[in-house]
């Protein structure tokens, strides 16, 4: 293979799958929740003391178990965690907070509100993913060892929650414009 198309393979029960299909998807979903996870810690910080503080902090947690439940999907599959797209995710929510800007004054408000949508966006990209999953479920014995079902319906509660604090927040800055 030429160098600039070289792919990675993984071997799990003797098959062989391009590191950059399902292993570059998967990894790319693991990599969103670092930064999803980077991002409600820092609102969590922001929000301290306050009723979204506790919001955040759930959220976050269902987070981590449905992260621990990807990598549980990884492993079974045979694929690892990226530290590079990790390190990429990382980073990419930094500059997000950059752009987003300092949550004080007048702007918190504005900034809540880019926040919330930003977290639905990789809430509803999981949501997707735990539904492809369940579409290939009848292929992959390995795949019928999670609830993808049980996992989407757990995606759509998270976004059904998060569009809530989304238009609480929206209603209050825009309504105080």
């Amino acid at each position: 293979m030429a160098r600039a198309t070289k792919v990675f393979l993984a071997r799990n029960n003797g098959r062989e799958r391009e590191e950059k299909g399902t292993g570059g998807l998967l990894t790319g979903h693991y990599a969103g929740a670092v930064a999803a996870i980077e991002m409600l810690e820092h609102l969590i910080k922001t929000h301290a003391g306050k009723p979204l503080e506790r919001f955040f902090r759930k959220l976050c947690a269902d987070i981590r178990l449905d992260r621990r439940q990807l990598r549980n999907v990884m492993t079974v599959l045979g694929f690892q965690e990226s530290t590079v797209r990790d390190t990429g995710a990382w980073m990419a929510e930094k500059l997000a907070r950059t752009k987003l800007g300092f949550s004080n004054g007048k702007t918190v408000g504005l900034r809540l509100v880019e926040s919330l949508e930003i977290l639905q966006l990789g809430i509803t990209g999981k949501r997707l993913l735990w539904r492809a999953m369940s579409a290939a479920i009848k292929s992959s014995p390995v795949l019928q060892q999670s609830d993808f079902t049980a996992l989407e319906r757990r995606a759509m509660k998270q976004l059904e929650r998060v569009e809530a604090k989304r238009l609480e927040a929206a209603r209050a800055t825009f309504g105080a414009a």
